[in-house]
């Protein structure tokens, strides 16, 4: 089986999840391209390869590499879920000892977020902290840049499940749920946000915010925000 990529940013934590083989050729490649990528705006990684059914030392030596990569930007790499096979590997190159290892994906996200100090993936500043949820990567990147100019920190996400466990890490002030947010209803979703943080402003974005001019848009989104605040 050819390897695959399952790749999402969950606020500032960056997770691909590996299914397939991990060797020499395309698939290294595949896996090196993705990772080149990330490292351009991520310096946290998690790598869940639980349905990572081969690895060779092309493939291991790929893993090192990135992760003494992150490590030398100041983050790290760190493994999720590994087969049994995959974990033996690791012990008998002695590279369990250098790797993080978690047994669940979201294991490895929560380590990063509640890590303090240098490590901490949140953005630092000074402004109200918000939660955007979209599952455009393109709108969390253009609501993230404009709230930012506006003194917010903000942390996005395109999968509401991610969502909750920046929540559950994070003091949010704001919920801001764009309008292609979730897999379930919209009133299910808010709810269930809340549920985790019942003090934070929610703002639920109408169908055809993300084609609106981007200035309109803009000044529409910072209205709700002031509006409910």
């Amino acid at each position: 089986m050819s390897l695959s990529l399952d790749c999402r940013a969950c606020g500032q934590v960056y997770v691909v999840k590996c299914t397939g083989k991990i060797v020499t050729g395309e698939d290294a490649t595949t896996l090196q391209a993705a990772l080149n990528c990330a490292v351009m705006e991520f310096h946290h990684m998690v790598l869940d390869v639980s349905e990572t059914t081969r690895l060779d030392s092309t493939g291991m030596g790929l893993l090192v590499r990135f992760l003494t990569h992150t490590r030398n930007r100041g983050g790290d790499l760190r493994l999720a879920a590994p087969q049994p096979f995959f974990r033996t590997l690791l012990e008998m190159t002695k590279l369990s000892s250098i790797f993080r290892i978690y047994d669940s994906e979201e294991e490895a996200i929560v380590s990063f977020l509640k890590e303090p100090g240098e490590l901490h993936p949140l953005p630092k500043g000074v402004g109200p902290l918000v939660l955007f949820v979209d599952r455009s990567p393109d709108l969390c990147a253009f609501v993230r840049t404009l709230l930012d100019h506006q003194g917010y920190v903000v942390i996005s996400t395109c999968r509401l499940r991610d969502a909750k466990i920046l929540l559950s890490a994070s003091e949010v002030a704001y919920i801001v749920l764009g309008p292609d947010s979730s897999e379930l209803p919209s009133d299910n979703a808010v709810e269930s946000l809340k549920l985790l943080a019942p003090k934070a402003v929610t703002v639920q974005l109408d169908r055809g915010f993300e084609q609106g001019d981007p200035e309109s848009a803009s000044q529409e989104l910072l209205r709700r925000m002031q509006a409910q605040a």
